[in-house]
């Protein structure tokens, strides 16, 4: 998947209406324009594009100050919060997802009940688990990558991400066992948005656009 639908969606919903810069403010305040493909042009496209496919619902509010055509503000629907939790289920639980898709599930990932957010995960090692074994079914780690000659770097690549992807899995795991985060149902979650006149310390020097 593409983690830009996730962070979008996810932008929004935090906010309950948002309108462009609110969400671009946001995602860069996370530092995704940084691991994702989540810049600009990219989330006002998504924003604009999940209106249109019917996940969102588009507010138009007063105009800018720079006399430019009204403001938009962006709410979730019901097709849009169905959608928001799928693609946050499949981030956390699947083994294939790319380092962005997972770390968009994981900005999120409290907005799961406790319960629920540790079955995705141990999905997602046992998901590891059954790839390293489909390797290994093939490939030896214990006799090293030469075995396969230069192509054996590829199978060792493969069994080192798996291996590290179930220590850390395992690991995060163990942390919201023991009581770690806020999760859905538990009380007020961790806030991480800035309000509207609070100063983004990770974005350049710019001013707000008014017409998105």
């Amino acid at each position: 998947m593409s983690p830009i639908r996730l962070l979008v969606l996810g932008a929004v919903r935090q906010h309950g209406r948002a309108h462009g810069y609110q969400v671009r403010n946001d995602l860069e305040y996370w530092g995704a324009h940084e691991w994702s493909s989540a810049k600009p042009g990219s989330i006002y496209h998504a924003l604009k594009q999940m209106t249109k496919q019917g996940l969102l619902i588009a507010h138009e509010i007063a105009p800018s100050t720079a006399g430019g055509p009204p403001r938009v503000e962006y709410e979730l629907n019901e097709q849009g919060a169905a959608e928001y939790f799928r693609l946050l289920r499949d981030a956390l639980s699947s083994h294939e997802q790319k380092s962005d898709d997972l770390s968009a599930g994981l900005g999120f990932i409290v907005d799961l009940p406790r319960g629920e957010a540790i079955a995705l995960l141990k999905e997602r090692v046992s998901g590891l688990e059954q790839w390293r074994s489909a390797v290994t079914g093939y490939y030896t780690p214990e006799a090293g990558p030469e075995q396969l000659g230069h192509i054996g770097e590829i199978m060792n690549l493969w069994v080192h991400s798996a291996d590290a992807g179930v220590r850390w899995t395992r690991g995060l795991i163990e942390r919201i066992e023991g009581g770690a985060y806020t999760f859905a149902g538990e009380g007020d979650p961790f806030v991480g948005v800035l309000a509207d006149d609070e100063p983004n310390p990770f974005a350049p020097d710019r001013q707000p656009e008014g017409v998105h």
